[in-house]
């Protein structure tokens, strides 16, 4: 499984840093909505799901998480530690976020507005979905 993580542009100096981001350059789609999760509580994890259009660039923009990613025949665990990069996420990729550290923000720049019928929130379901995706290619 390729996992994709972007490199933001830094800019800094004595004063701190800063890092700007734009659609369609440094983000490879769209933005159409912007969240972010904090004050996660020990040991939960978040996430179950995958979608069907939506795209996703996860942030952390301070602390540190994990992201489970399972493509339905692969999966990895990725330590998300640096608020300069970002964490590609496709549409047919089952996620899930854990491990947050206390200070943990993890900010979502999303391809879609929310919309639920984009959800896949049942681990078969999302088997025979990339399965019928897989079949196409």
């Amino acid at each position: 499984m390729e996992v994709i993580k972007y490199r933001f542009q830094q800019h800094g100096d004595e004063r701190g840093q800063l890092v700007a981001l734009e659609e369609m350059r440094d983000i490879p789609f769209e933005i159409k909505r912007v969240y972010y999760m904090y004050d996660t509580v020990d040991g939960v994890r978040r996430g179950y799901h995958a979608h069907r259009c939506l795209e996703q660039i996860l942030i952390p923009i301070h602390g540190t998480c994990k992201i489970h990613l399972d493509n339905g025949s692969e999966t990895a665990e990725v330590l998300l530690d640096k608020p300069y990069e970002g964490l590609y996420i496709a549409n047919n990729m089952w996620r899930e976020m854990y491990d947050f550290s206390e200070d943990a923000v993890l900010m979502v720049l999303a391809s879609e507005y929310y919309d639920e019928n984009d959800y896949i929130r049942d681990y078969d379901k999302f088997l025979a979905f990339v399965k019928e995706e897989n079949k196409d290619k």
